[in-house]
């Protein structure tokens, strides 16, 4: 027995050497991708790419599966690196650690990967993801707002087109439509948004949205399952 016999038991040799083979890209490696991320390593994929600048900051703590007390101040590319390799020591996973936009969007080759996961925040950025994985012909699943929600029960997989109760899949929605682009798998919830009952004691400018784990996780996971399952298809 080895770390993935219990995989192979479940798809097969042939599904799970597709898996071991295929080559992701995770853009965003918070409460949504940090779990997506996790769930492909622990199903046996074999070749990452993980796109992040950020650092975890102590905030991260209540949902980010990389975020505790001894990686507060680390670099979220660094420490998703060595989680990978603490669970599969062979991963090929390659860090880049930048804020992606369009005008440095050309520093990553979308026709290098079989799929491509967006768990970014910003809409600029989801747009941009989107475009370059449309003109590259890969496979793409992009994850919607899972802040000031509460239940994880009703995250749902469908086209873009078919959302509903999520404000940021209606802009990103008006934003394809305008882009000409469809065909857009996402990663949302039906819940309406839950409205927070205490306010934030944050003395910064920047506003912190309302969460908890539960939501962004199960949508990580979720994206990790729909990836899987599309590339053994």
């Amino acid at each position: 027995m080895d770390a993935f016999t219990r995989v192979r038991h479940l798809l097969g040799k042939e599904n799970f050497d597709k898996i071991s083979c295929a080559r992701v890209a995770v853009f965003g490696v918070g409460g949504v991708g940090g779990f997506a991320v996790e769930g492909l390593v622990r199903s046996g994929v074999n070749n990452l790419t993980v796109i992040d600048n950020d650092d975890i900051s102590l905030s991260n703590i209540n949902r980010q599966i990389i975020a505790d007390t001894t990686t507060v101040g680390k670099s979220k590319i660094d420490q998703i690196i060595l989680r990978a390799k603490a669970i599969n020591p062979n991963i090929n996973i390659n860090g880049i650690k930048v804020f992606y936009l369009p005008e440095n969007a050309d520093i990553i080759d979308f026709s290098a990967y079989d799929y491509i996961i967006d768990a970014v925040d910003t809409v600029t950025a989801k747009l941009e993801i989107i475009k370059r994985a449309k003109l590259a012909n890969v496979k793409i699943i992009s994850s919607m707002g899972t802040a000031g929600k509460l239940n994880p029960q009703n995250i749902r997989v469908a086209d873009i087109s078919k959302t509903q109760n999520c404000p940021l899949a209606r802009v990103i929605r008006r934003e394809l439509k305008k882009l000409n682009i469809t065909d857009v798998n996402v990663v949302y919830s039906e819940e309406l948004p839950f409205t927070p009952l205490g306010k934030s004691e944050e003395t910064s400018e920047k506003c912190v949205p309302p969460s908890m784990m539960f939501v962004p996780a199960t949508a990580g996971l979720t994206i990790a399952s729909k990836v899987i399952q599309d590339l053994i298809k």
